[in-house]
């Protein structure tokens, strides 16, 4: 599968779980909520202070398994290296995230001190592969 087509699985179905490199090697997974934005890339909200965000500080290498709502049925995987971008760099990123999954939030101003208050942070993944490319 190539990239593009991975990044408009993204922008249309937003379930996935990510997996990450604890410290000892091992995978650390997290349910999260992703898109793609224009150029591709994944984009993924956590906190400042979550594990993942730890473990992609250390090492930056992500994988992805996106599904649809039903869970069952189409997935995709796809793997790249993340960039963290924290506040207040991150905010105008932040909104575009909500924007794509949500829509018009009804009170931005409440929406970015969440955010602050939150710690947030974007994780911005570039994709280097995505997949299957076959079942069996």
């Amino acid at each position: 599968m190539d990239t593009a087509r991975a990044a408009e699985f993204l922008r249309a179905h937003h379930r996935a779980v990510l997996a990450t490199v604890r410290a000892d090697g091992r995978p650390q997974l997290s349910p999260v909520t992703a898109t793609a934005d224009d150029d591709g890339r994944v984009l993924i909200s956590t906190r400042q202070t979550a594990m993942k965000t730890r473990n992609l500080t250390r090492n930056p290498s992500a994988s992805l398994c996106v599904m649809t709502d039903a869970f069952f049925g189409e997935w995709i995987q796809v793997d790249g290296v993340a960039e963290l971008i924290p506040l207040p760099a991150a905010m105008d990123l932040l909104v575009e995230y909500y924007r794509r999954i949500s829509g018009e939030h009804p009170d931005w101003d409440d929406y970015r001190a969440a955010m602050r208050r939150e710690q947030r942070v974007i994780a911005r993944i570039r994709i280097s592969r995505a997949g299957p490319d076959h079942s069996g």
